[in-house]
């Protein structure tokens, strides 16, 4: 049983880094259930230091995700609705050509509506680099996120 149980735990882990290419997973949450499977069904409890720890880092993940996409959008001159473009290209992007869609459709989607509302193709051009700059970097930090998490449950699991 502890088997199955550690495969779920594995498994989950998994999707969470998978969530990060395909946003329709939700990658910290999947990280939690690991860490809940492993609580209340292998093992001894995590550290009140690895639930306070893990559950900082999940704050920041959320409101970095927001932030990236608010701030480079905004710093390559992209509006609301820009921002708005860039969060449905990337839902849209997950099953069109995936995982690449999750890339260029909101850049795309940016690129449009930034266009329509403005008419001058290289701001628009502009607006849909921040939102591509913005995915990426998000991307970036949540991968770094989620290898200390792991690294912090198998320490706590295994060494302390």
């Amino acid at each position: 049983m502890d088997i199955i149980l550690w495969i779920i735990v594995i498994v989950s882990f998994i999707l969470g880094f998978l969530g990060v290419i395909y946003p329709v997973i939700p990658s910290v949450i999947m990280f939690w259930v690991g860490f809940l499977v492993y609580t209340f069904f292998i093992g001894d409890e995590l550290s009140w230091m690895f639930w306070l720890i893990a559950s900082a880092l999940t704050i920041v993940t959320f409101i970095s995700d927001i932030a990236a996409n608010s701030y480079f959008v905004k710093k390559f001159g992209g509006s609301k609705r820009g921002e708005l473009a860039a969060i449905i290209g990337a839902i849209v992007g997950m099953f069109i050509y995936p995982p690449f869609g999750v890339l260029f459709v909101p850049f795309v989607f940016v690129f449009i509506v930034e266009f329509v509302q403005i008419k001058d193709m290289s701001k628009a051009f502009k607006a849909a680099i921040g939102s591509f700059l913005a995915f990426m970097s998000s991307a970036v930090f949540d991968v770094i996120i989620y290898i200390f998490l792991v690294l912090f449950f198998v320490l706590d699991v295994f060494v302390y």
